[in-house]
């Protein structure tokens, strides 16, 4: 823990003190807690040069340390003003914010040295001094009581909504855009009895614990974003599972959850991640999976400690990720989103590296509003611009993660975060295609293969028309499963030739021209692909 140098928990509703450990780590450079409800005096911290420090938007109260008011570095934040830091907190006081903190009343209220000589009128103000520390102790006792009484209604309000225990344990591990560092936590701070305080299990052959169980587990936070957070716990003596949180489930009634719940724990494929069980709470949800030993595709695209994907594996990854999305569609066909959530943190990996689908068929039972905000399949062009989601629209979530793979670069980074607007993910894929193409759009861990360069185009030429803005051009499921099923790990004599000439790369047949095209209108460019079979 000591070693910790990066804390991101911003935008969690967090409430509680900020934990004396955090402010106790030596070598603690980023610190981001914005935008939860903490609350109480900032603690002093024991580290005061720090790249990224930020407090905004938390009920902290009280004078801010002297040692963080004058910190020069908090001046590289995004903001120029370091007192961004600190702002939305109503009640904080003391430099670098422009509200300063109340001086201490003076202790003489009367001063005995300054009364008249005369015996009456001494006693007189003692009598009234008397009475003055009395109606003080008054007013503190009655203050402590109502500080208690608020204390204890708020611990209550934390336990009825199961908001974290931030008695936290943190171990290092690098920050990736999708996944925050994983960190021991207190699960059983997470959960409160429910409706029928017990977990309910939707697989026969993966029982073996309950709820007590679950909740002395040893837990991980893996990750946390807008639509839940997501946990790592292994069982004393049972299986290690993932438990994912959920707080905005509550489009349909518990009869209707429950139904869906089984509906989910029967699906049984080689790439879906498969539902052990659920706790149902009204306020919230938790999910357990199975677990994926080798974490998230995400993590290894993206994560410093992330194993190297080559194209081999890559290609292995996409395939298992059709093939599981092919499945859902089929067992929902009557669902325009049966996914509604594809992205690369949604993608697990065992140790073979083979993929499994997490986060599925949940657009039922999810606040509209939510979804609309968060969900990837919203984030599509049909959605965005029209509110028109359709039976293609989860293709064009496959299509951006083909992307992703291919690039290796992060799509929300092209995004306005939070927002559809003009600047989605379909505006991000043109800029892949039309702007970045010099020969080197494909990820530098995959830019040497040998003998692959062709189906590492057909591949690319596979998301671009899955990412089809025209819903009539995109593919459909099984068009796209075809496609991804027909590719090889090498080309062929043929088309290797095609593509490698004397060391050049794409020497022959393809050039950077071949990709300048808008996604508006892929069909345009069907021609440029006569040396890439399909």
């Amino acid at each position: 823990m000591g070693n910790l140098k990066s804390v991101v928990l911003a935008e969690n509703e967090f409430n509680g003190h900020i934990p004396i450990s955090l402010a106790k780590l030596p070598n603690l450079l980023d610190l981001d807690l914005h935008g939860n409800s903490f609350g109480g005096n900032i603690p002093e911290f024991q580290n005061n040069g720090f790249r990224v420090f930020d407090l905004s938007n938390n009920q902290l109260e009280g004078p801010i340390p002297q040692s963080l008011s004058n910190e020069p570095s908090l001046a590289k934040k995004k903001s120029s003003e370091p007192s961004t830091s600190f702002s939305g907190n109503k009640a904080l006081c003391g430099k670098p914010l422009s509200n300063p903190c109340n001086k201490s009343p003076t202790n003489s209220i009367v001063n005995p040295n300054s009364a008249p000589s005369t015996q009456g009128k001494g006693k007189k103000h003692k009598k009234l001094l008397v009475v003055l520390i009395v109606v003080l102790a008054m007013i503190i006792l009655a203050s402590m009581f109502a500080l208690l009484f608020i204390q204890s209604r708020r611990r209550r309000r934390s336990l009825e909504q199961s908001q974290p225990i931030l008695g936290l344990q943190l171990n290092s591990q690098k920050t990736t855009p999708s996944v925050i560092e994983t960190k021991s936590i207190d699960l059983a701070g997470d959960f409160s009895k429910g409706e029928n305080g017990e977990l309910n299990f939707v697989r026969e052959d993966k029982g073996g614990f309950d709820l007590n169980d679950l909740l002395r587990s040893s837990a991980e936070v893996l990750g946390s974003g807008s639509f839940g957070s997501t946990y790592k716990a292994i069982v004393l003596n049972g299986p290690i599972v993932v438990v994912k949180r959920f707080r905005h489930m509550n489009n349909v009634g518990k009869q209707e959850f429950f139904e869906h719940m089984k509906k989910l724990g029967s699906l049984t494929h080689p790439n879906l991640l498969p539902l052990v069980a659920f706790y149902y709470k009204k306020e919230e949800k938790f999910l357990v999976y199975d677990f994926g030993e080798n974490g998230s595709l995400a993590s290894h695209l993206h994560g410093r400690n992330g194993i190297v994907l080559n194209w081999s594996t890559r290609l292995k990854i996409i395939k298992g990720v059709a093939r599981g999305l092919a499945h859902l569609y089929k067992e929902f066909p009557n669902q325009n989103l049966p996914h509604g959530h594809l992205k690369s943190s949604n993608v697990m990996l065992n140790n073979s590296f083979e993929p499994f689908l997490t986060e599925y068929g949940l657009i039922p039972i999810t606040n509209k509003n939510h979804a609309q905000q968060f969900m990837s399949s919203y984030k599509s062009p049909e959605v965005t611009h029209f509110d028109r989601p359709n039976e293609k629209t989860d293709i064009w979530c496959l299509g951006i993660l083909i992307l992703e793979l291919l690039t290796g670069k992060f799509p929300a980074n092209y995004l306005r975060h939070g927002k559809g607007e003009n600047s989605d993910l379909a505006t991000w894929v043109n800029s892949v295609v039309r702007e970045e193409w010099t020969g080197e759009v494909f990820d530098k861990d995959i830019m040497g293969t040998r003998n692959g360069e062709g189906e590492m185009l057909k591949l690319l030429r596979i998301g671009m028309y899955c990412c089809e803005w025209s819903v009539e051009r995109r593919y459909d499921w099984r068009e796209a499963l075809a496609k991804i099923e027909e590719l090889k790990e090498k080309d062929s004599e043929d088309e290797s030739f095609s593509y490698v000439s004397d060391g050049d790369l794409y020497s022959r047949g393809v050039t950077d021209d071949d990709f300048s095209f808008s996604v508006t209108d892929i069909s345009q460019v069907d021609h440029k692909f006569e040396n890439v079979a399909m």
